[in-house]
C-alpha cells in the first residue's frame, strides 16, 4: 500500500483567539502529524462573523491549504470579490446556481490530489437546496479526479451531520461537522471506510459560550434583548481531528480527534 494521505481539519476558527491559535499551533501540527493537507474552516474569523480577505490571505501564508465555511460566509460583504477570484474558499456547495464562489475544489497533497467538498445543512439553517442530492452531484465529478474526497458538513442539527456521514459513507473518505464550536467525541470509522465526527469543534477561546464573552450571552437569554457581541478573551485552543487515507481507495484508515491548549 502506498504511503497515507493525512489530512488535518480544523474547526471553527473565533476571532482573534482562534486565528492567533492557527498561526501558533498549525506549523507544529503540520510536522508532528506529517500533515500533508490542512483544511480550515474560517467563516467566524473575523471577529465571530464571517471572513475578510485580509485574514483569508493570512491563513494561506500560514499554511491553511483549503479554507470551508457556512451560514456566515457573506458577513463581510468585501469578501464577495474575494471568493470569485480564490477557489481554496469555499462557500457550500448547495447555495443556488448563480451564487459567487466555488462549494468544491481539487488541490495537490504531495503526489497525490485531495478533493474538499462544503455543504450546509438546512435544519435551523437558511433553507439552501438539497446538501443530499448536491453530494450526488458533486461527488462523481470530484472522484474523476481523486478517490480522496473531505465532506466539510455544516449543520446545526447533530441528526442532519450523522444523516450524511452515513448517506456518502464509501463513497467518500471523510465527513466532518462544523458549526455548532462544540467537539464531539464520537469520531469514527465508519463500516464502509468515511471518516467521522459529528463536529470538529472550534478554534477559539476556552473560556466563552460558543466563542463569545460569556457575560454577553447570558445576558442576551435572561433579557432576550439584542446585543454586541464579542470573541471572549483568555486561553484558546485548536480544535480539529487528524484523518489518514489510502491514497489508491480514497477509504479512510484512522481518525483522531485534537484539542491542543495554545500556550501561554
Amino acid at each position: 500500500m502506498s504511503r497515507p494521505v493525512t489530512v488535518l481539519c480544523v474547526g471553527d476558527v473565533f476571532g482573534e483567539p482562534g486565528r492567533k491559535a492557527v498561526q501558533t499551533l498549525l506549523p507544529r501540527l503540520r510536522k508532528q502529524y506529517e500533515v500533508d493537507l490542512a483544511v480550515v474552516n474560517v467563516e467566524n474569523a473575523a471577529a465571530g462573523f464571517g471572513v475578510t480577505p485580509l485574514i483569508a490571505r493570512t491563513f494561506l501564508d500560514q499554511g491553511v491549504d483549503v479554507m470551508t465555511s457556512g451560514n456566515h460566509i457573506w458577513d463581510r460583504k468585501e469578501v464577495i470579490g474575494y471568493i470569485v477570484k480564490e477557489n481554496l474558499l469555499l462557500r457550500p456547495a448547495n447555495y443556488p446556481p448563480g451564487t459567487p464562489g466555488t462549494g468544491s475544489v481539487v488541490v495537490k497533497a504531495g503526489p497525490h490530489k485531495v478533493a474538499v467538498l462544503n455543504m450546509m445543512g438546512r435544519v435551523f439553517l437558511p433553507h439552501l437546496d438539497c446538501p443530499f442530492r448536491k453530494a450526488d452531484e458533486e461527488i462523481p465529478r470530484l472522484r474523476q479526479d481523486t478517490p480522496i474526497i473531505i465532506v466539510d458538513m455544516h449543520t446545526e442539527a447533530t441528526s442532519e451531520a450523522q444523516a450524511m456521514g452515513w448517506y456518502l459513507d464509501g463513497r467518500v473518505s471523510a465527513v466532518v461537522g462544523t458549526h455548532r464550536h462544540v467537539q464531539t467525541a464520537d469520531e469514527r470509522l465508519l463500516p464502509l471506510g468515511t471518516a467521522f465526527i459529528t463536529d470538529l469543534g472550534m478554534t477559539g477561546p476556552v473560556d466563552s459560550v460558543i466563542g463569545v464573552e460569556p457575560a454577553l450571552a447570558i445576558s442576551r437569554f435572561l433579557t432576550q434583548m439584542p446585543n454586541k457581541f464579542e470573541p471572549a478573551k483568555g486561553p484558546a485552543a485548536l480544535h480539529g481531528a487528524v484523518i489518514r487515507i489510502d491514497p489508491d481507495t480514497g477509504r479512510a484508515l484512522s481518525i483522531e480527534r485534537l484539542r491542543v491548549p495554545l500556550p501561554a
